[in-house]
């Protein structure tokens, strides 16, 4: 069997056991969350924007993953992105000094250094300290500021804050799921806010559409059933009820009363306001007719030469 020599072997060199799988480094694991494009991997540069699952992108790299719309099903981080709507551009606070620095191989590197801050608390935004953003306004804060300093308004800009909209930035995996819920009630109530806007709009248009046509609306109730043929339509001329019991007419909305003692309103298209001519009114009376210039005498009248036609002619 060996060990020749008085060699005594170890257990652990004579039984093997399964290899472990290799663990992740968790400082570089936040770097790569916290300073690096969730899509291309590249460094995160302005402008910044982080979608409903609270990852961080650069916006170029958003707008590249739209247009090629085989790599919206197949990428797994950014599948639920298929328009710019779907992500909010983020109003970063920057740290003041901040120098931005190309890596050596013979000087530190301080990871934790972070290019931007929380604007109340001045954390550092390097995945040490949970920070979150709002939908609305796209401002970020810390959890301490958000706690501390309790408000029902941004404490940036001012708006109006909604507890819906606060997101958590680059979150657990507990936490992706239940953005993830809110992302589909979200988007749910968004089209249904669409729907009731294109209904509204589309009653509007049968609303004027309507109104063009010709409206018949009574103003008093009628003691006794006649057709509507009886109402006489006159444009132009107002025939007012004497004492008598003579028929008024009234013209563009105005009332129609027969003899009877109902009336009626009526309201003309417009094409029939255009057309009309009082020449061809067979209700106007002559001398009334003889007024306008479409009267047969007013087309009889001399004209002056072509040449003494201009009032500045001397």
């Amino acid at each position: 069997m060996g060990c020749d020599g008085g060699t005594i072997p170890r257990r652990d060199e004579l039984v093997r056991t399964k290899k472990k799988p290799e663990q992740k480094d968790k400082n570089a694991e936040t770097v790569a969350k916290w300073k690096h494009c969730a899509i291309s991997q590249n460094p995160l540069r302005k402008p910044i924007v982080a979608c409903e699952l609270g990852r961080l992108y650069n916006k170029e790299a958003v707008i590249e993953h739209i247009l090629n719309k085989s790599a919206i099903s197949s990428s797994p981080v950014a599948n639920h992105i298929a328009k710019l709507s779907d992500v909010k551009e983020l109003n970063l606070t920057e740290k003041p000094g901040f120098q931005q620095k190309n890596p050596t191989g013979d000087e530190y590197i301080d990871l934790n250094n972070s290019q931007y801050i929380c604007p109340v608390t001045g954390l550092d935004m390097n995945g040490k300290q949970k920070f979150y953003f709002v939908w609305k306004c796209g401002c970020v804060f810390s959890e301490r500021a958000i706690k501390e300093v309790k408000s029902e308004s941004c404490h940036k800009c001012g708006n109006p804050l909604d507890q819906n909209d606060i997101i958590v930035i680059n979150g657990t995996d507990e936490e992706i799921e239940i953005l993830r819920e809110k992302m589909v009630e979200r988007r749910r109530l968004a089209k249904l806010e669409k729907k009731k806007k294109r209904s509204a709009a589309a009653t509007e248009t049968t609303a004027e559409s309507s109104e063009k046509k010709i409206k018949l609306e009574p103003s008093e109730p009628s003691t006794s059933s006649q057709s509507t043929s009886d109402a006489k339509l006159t444009n132009g001329i107002k025939n007012e009820k004497s004492e008598h019991g003579k028929s008024s007419n009234k013209v563009n909305g105005a009332s129609l009363q027969n003899g009877s003692g109902s009336s009626k309103n009526l309201i003309l298209p417009e094409r029939a306001q255009k057309s009309y001519s009082i020449a061809k009114d067979p209700n106007a009376s002559d001398a009334y007719k003889s007024l306008f210039t479409s009267h047969k005498t007013a087309q009889r009248k001399e004209k002056q030469h072509w040449i003494t036609h201009n009032p500045l002619y001397y």
